[in-house]
């Protein structure tokens, strides 16, 4: 089995430790570790309320922590205001001023700050790396929301930041629109080679975008992996249902071997791999994606299912079937009708046996 892995990128520069924030009686961010290597793109990932926006505020210097240790290059940020920071923030809205010019929103920090003698260089080479450098005269209603973003992009690293925050700066976007900007957004990070922390509770932009994703739930880091790892090895059953369409069959295991395991579920007994620390006695989860169904395959792991429902969507078809109780989706290439007996071989070798969340 292929073990758990963090992805080693670059030296460190950012280390959160034992960090704690509470807002009255409700604790925003649970005592979290967290690292963030120079030149990583890492995304923290969660549902609403699970303190992604709250980690980033207190990145940037927005929110104080209660307890714990925040270091930037190895210097400490405790008492060190936002304006202070090498850390800039790109907002959901944007928040342009509408009645500047491109050049002026972007040159807008360094002529508040003073004493700078190059802005408008600095502004060109800040548009020159978003590719907006033929938009500087422009209005921000002149744009679209796509430049409008870039803009913001660029007003943000004019200071030359070591880190840049992102929170959910796509999410106001068309689905189409959010794709391609995506894709635009990782080229400018890998071109401006610095570090990106980015927020978003979408977890195909955080796959697309990201080299770490850090998936939190009640304040607290669930798992922080690359996003290969995230998906086919989840830490618990709430990473496991919170990333991706998955089944999750409770059971218990009979016996481990190494790094897989025997679970016995009500689908029976399945061998598959294993998260570590899992033993013989445990209750235990077993995770069936939906792409390791089909109603072609042999082996061990074979359902008689009843077909419950088929929804067409393009350029698949969802099947949803029903074996001792369980309700099991995966694609299909052409419908099945409702009520059809099939036999479902479950790819048992990929699926993964994980804890169950706390």
């Amino acid at each position: 089995m292929e073990k758990r892995r963090e992805p080693a990128l670059s030296p460190l520069l950012l280390a959160m430790r034992s960090v704690v924030k509470t807002f009255g009686r409700s604790t925003a961010v649970d005592g979290i570790d967290l690292d963030v290597p120079e030149r990583a793109f890492l995304t923290l990932l969660g549902p609403s309320g699970c303190g992604k926006t709250t980690v980033l505020r207190m990145i940037a210097g927005f929110e104080t922590p209660d307890a714990g240790d925040m270091r930037l290059d190895n210097t400490p940020l405790a008492g060190v205001p936002p304006e202070r920071r090498p850390v800039n923030t790109v907002f959901q809205s944007y928040a342009l001023f509408p009645h500047l010019t491109v050049n002026d929103n972007v040159a807008f920090s360094l002529k508040l700050r003073g004493g700078v003698s190059d802005v408008a260089a600095r502004v060109r080479r800040a548009l020159d790396a978003v590719h907006m450098a033929d938009f500087g005269d422009r209005y921000p209603h002149q744009l679209s929301g796509g430049q409008q973003q870039r803009v913001a992009v660029a007003r943000s690293i004019i200071a030359e930041p070591r880190l840049l925050l992102l929170d959910e700066p796509l999410s106001a976007l068309d689905r189409k629109m959010r794709g391609h900007l995506q894709i635009e957004l990782k080229a400018l990070q890998r071109r401006l080679g610095i570090a990106f922390v980015y927020v978003t509770h979408d977890q195909e932009e955080a796959f697309a975008l990201s080299d770490i994703v850090v998936v939190m739930n009640r304040g607290r880091i669930a798992q922080k992996a690359d996003p290969q790892t995230i998906y086919s090895r989840p830490a618990d059953s709430f990473v496991a249902d919170f990333i991706g369409n998955s089944t999750l069959v409770e059971g218990r295991i009979r016996e481990r071997r190494g790094d897989t395991a025997t679970i016995d579920t009500p689908l029976g007994n399945v061998t598959a791999p294993v998260a570590d620390g899992l033993a013989a006695g445990d209750a235990a989860m077993l995770v069936i994606r939906p792409e390791l169904l089909s109603t072609r395959g042999e082996g061990a792991a074979t359902f008689a299912s009843t077909v419950s429902n088929s929804v067409f969507q393009g350029e698949r078809t969802v099947i949803q079937a029903e074996t001792a109780g369980v309700s099991l989706r995966f694609a299909a290439e052409a419908p099945c009708p409702v009520g059809a007996s099939i036999s479902l071989w479950l790819d048992a070798d990929r699926s993964f046996i994980t804890r169950i969340a706390a």
